[in-house]
């Protein structure tokens, strides 16, 4: 078996696999091609891939002849047509490129989208949403801190004292709990607010203030994600929010409700009340933000505060992103290959059928179908 790993887009640092990855493949007998040139950006050289076992082949080469793809983004367009009867393995975001699944649907290619994977304990070694979540969450709080004007720790000294920084992290999933620890560490103040009343422990463990709002719907059955709320509990939210932006220096916002616009958590008022200098880090950016003026990968300023837009921030940090997103896809592939080296799909496995988007000239994903 030949499993091929593509270099990716010009904005994307990551790669799917490096070169310590590659080796745990070839003692298993597994024949690995790298894209010339894909690990540059991750600080991984093509001598490296090459002393770890793998060739250094074309993107042609790759695309026409390895039987497993691996791209952590989707393909050109100008690839779809060598894709036939491919396997590939990425984060393709199904639930919004529904166009792109169909297209590799047509062309008979079995597209495993790792974001797409049940949230559960056994899905944990290969989560690629948490370990790259948890990278964007400690970067969050680190390019904040560049950005604010002030320090993020009390300092009383012969000149006088200093406040430490109020933080405020909306969301408390992977990458919000990073973001508590890293501010806390910076010794911040930090405030924390979540639809989710179960991560209250363990925002209180870090260190944390847990915001609470009564009335949440139930999130328990959404895998780990925030869902819609009735329009009494968002005005009390709104409210609550409100009350802490005000007082706020740093807000973190990372709310994503999954194939849906992201929620406006704060509104064009909360901004106007917020204090001149202010630093908000949005990464739900890329699903339109969590609030009112956010633009992906762009800072805006508005009223004194700026508003950084980023849903990529692991990817600022590409070596340690493109190592634990190449462990996630080790242990992925070992799900579909077998002890000898072959592709093996079972479909009693609720990971391999529910990361498979298509399979056999068809979507088949219930979520991803339901959305089309």
């Amino acid at each position: 078996m030949t499993i091929g790993v593509l270099k990716e887009p010009s904005h994307e640092t990551r790669v799917s696999l490096l070169a310590e990855s590659v080796s745990a493949l070839t003692k298993k007998g597994i024949t690995i091609w790298v894209e010339k040139g894909a690990g540059e950006k991750a600080f991984c050289s093509d001598a490296e891939y090459e002393k770890a076992g793998a060739q250094v082949k074309s993107r042609g080469d790759i695309l026409s002849s390895s039987q497993i793809v691996l791209g952590i983004h989707p393909p050109e367009s100008s690839d779809i047509a060598q894709l036939s009867s491919k396997v590939l393995i990425g984060v393709y975001q199904p639930l919004y490129n529904q166009g792109i699944m169909k297209d590799w649907a047509s062309k008979n290619a079995t597209v495993f989208s790792l974001d797409m994977l049940p949230r559960t304990t056994r899905a944990q070694a290969m989560d690629v949403l948490s370990s790259q979540a948890n990278i964007a969450g400690y970067k969050a709080v680190v390019t904040a801190a560049n950005s604010y004007s002030r320090y993020f720790p009390m300092f009383m000294t012969a000149a006088g004292s200093i406040a430490p920084a109020k933080v405020l992290i909306l969301g408390a999933g992977v990458a919000g709990l990073q973001a508590i620890a890293t501010a806390k560490r910076l010794g911040a103040v930090v405030e924390v607010f979540d639809t989710r009343p179960a991560v209250k422990e363990e925002v209180m463990s870090l260190g944390a203030k847990f915001i609470e709002v009564e009335g949440a719907a139930d999130a328990s059955k959404a895998g780990g994600y925030a869902v819609e709320q009735t329009e009494e509990y968002k005005q009390k939210q709104q409210q609550r929010i409100a009350d802490s932006c005000a007082k706020a220096d740093i807000i973190i916002t990372t709310a994503q409700i999954p194939g849906k616009k992201a929620p406006i958590l704060i509104t064009d008022a909360m901004l106007n009340n917020m204090r001149n200098g202010s630093v908000i880090i949005d990464l739900a950016a890329a699903t339109g933000g969590n609030t009112p003026v956010t633009k992906n990968n762009e800072t805006v300023q508005h009223n004194g505060v700026s508003i950084i837009g980023n849903s990529s921030l692991q990817s600022t940090m590409p070596s340690d992103a493109s190592k634990v997103y190449g462990k996630n896809v080790l242990n992925f592939l070992q799900l579909i290959i077998n002890k000898e080296g072959q592709l093996n799909l079972n479909w009693e496995d609720d990971l391999v059928k529910g990361s498979c988007i298509t399979h056999n000239g068809e979507i088949v994903h219930e979520r991803v179908k339901a959305s089309l």
